[in-house]
């Protein structure tokens, strides 16, 4: 192999970047524009990363089948940085395969990790953990075992096991620390700082303080009964009842636990639920509708007793009654909240969860957004919004390795 390219290849793979290009910027064989794509990558010009990176593949011979296919997962994980959801999923299937095909184990296994990567940002929890279940984590290179490690510590705070998730966060810690590559430590930190933050305001018979997430866990995994308004679902001994699309459901489950032990009025429902100012026999009527479908939907964890004046919460086994709040207040806090589960949610979703129109909707995303405090994932009909912006991708890339071997 040409020392040069070596030297970059090596240089890259320290996370010195300016170092690589120092040797390799003014050649434009198809092995040096690769290198270049992947240190621009590394300095944050992807759109240059994305046309040098274009232009190796186009450069490499038709037998030269291994290069292509490791060129274009570097494109792969690009473009999930870029937040480009179409075009990543065939191709890092493609690329997977190709490599597997190839011998190159190394980057088969890579591919496989940016797979679930993707699959999280998605929200695609069950898909992911499926990933990494076969993925062999010890043939990953040591930045991506890091970013492995921290794909693990995301499934797990999403599925409330904190202890697995700080487990993960050390070792990734740790491998990003033998790695000595910044953006990855960066990142590993702002990961150990989401674990500690408020992640609900917990309501017990009125009262409300702010929870970590280990206590979230701890309450959901306790015999009371739990409405979740964070995630719009109620929980009970380890049932969790969906209600993030029946908003009607959610929104009178949430007014007879905010009011439990005692009775929220029927006049005080109608004006909640059914923002009904004026109350008639049709509004009564689809309130006794909507209450039984909350019944059917709570079977096994609550019943719902009518009272003199309007109807209670019966929790199931004489329990108590724990409302999860958003850990944030003002506007849009019921938005953030849901956002905030790491779950990619369509427009379409969020508005029917919150029962508000498209246009209300698209409103406060474009606000939120322009705060920081949400990021759109993908373009027009695939668009997503999260709330919390899955860290970039450290593009350290196996890339480089593979062609030191080469």
């Amino acid at each position: 192999m040409d020392l040069l390219i070596r030297a970059a290849a090596q240089a890259l793979g320290a996370g010195d970047a300016l170092g690589a290009l120092n040797r390799i910027a003014r050649r434009d064989d198809a092995a040096a524009l690769a290198l270049r794509g992947v240190a621009m990558a590394q300095l944050g010009d992807l759109e240059r990363a994305r046309l040098l990176l274009g232009r190796a593949v186009r450069g490499f011979g038709p037998r030269d089948g291994l290069s292509r296919a490791r060129c274009v997962l570097a494109q792969a994980e690009i473009a999930l940085v870029c937040r480009d959801l179409r075009g990543p999923a065939r191709a890092l299937e493609a690329a997977r395969a190709s490599l597997a095909g190839h011998g190159d184990s190394a980057n088969a296994a890579h591919a496989g990790y940016l797979q679930a990567r993707q699959m999280l940002l998605l929200g695609r929890l069950d898909q992911a953990e499926q990933l990494l279940a076969g993925l062999d984590a010890a043939r990953l290179a040591p930045p991506s075992r890091a970013g492995h490690a921290l794909v693990l510590a995301g499934l797990a705070m999403r599925r409330l096991r904190v202890a697995e998730a700080r487990a993960a966060l050390a070792r990734a810690s740790a491998l990003a620390d033998s790695c000595g590559i910044a953006s990855l430590q960066a990142e590993v930190r702002e990961a150990r700082l989401a674990l500690e933050q408020p992640a609900a305001r917990c309501v017990r018979r009125g009262e409300g303080r702010l929870v970590a997430l280990d206590e979230v866990e701890r309450i959901a995994a306790s015999q009371a009964l739990v409405v979740d308004a964070c995630r719009h679902r109620v929980l009970h001994r380890g049932q969790a009842v969906a209600l993030a699309s029946r908003p009607v459901l959610f929104a009178l489950a949430h007014a007879l636990a905010e009011a439990w032990p005692g009775d929220v009025p029927r006049t005080a429902l109608l004006l909640r639920v059914f923002r009904a100012r004026l109350v008639d026999d049709s509004h009564r009527a689809r309130l006794r509708v909507e209450l039984a479908r909350l019944r059917a939907a709570l079977r096994g964890c609550a019943g719902i007793r009518a009272t003199r004046d309007g109807f209670a919460l019966e929790p199931a086994q004489a329990g108590e009654v724990v409302v999860l709040e958003p850990p944030t207040e003002g506007a849009h806090a019921e938005l953030l909240s849901l956002l905030a589960d790491g779950q990619a949610w369509s427009s379409s979703a969020l508005a029917i969860a919150l029962g508000l129109s498209q246009r209300s909707l698209q409103r406060a995303l474009q606000e939120l957004a322009g705060q920081g405090k949400a990021r759109p994932v993908g373009q027009g009909r695939a668009r997503r919004w999260t709330a919390e912006p899955v860290p970039g991708f450290p593009t350290s890339l196996l890339l480089p390795g593979a062609l030191i071997g080469g």
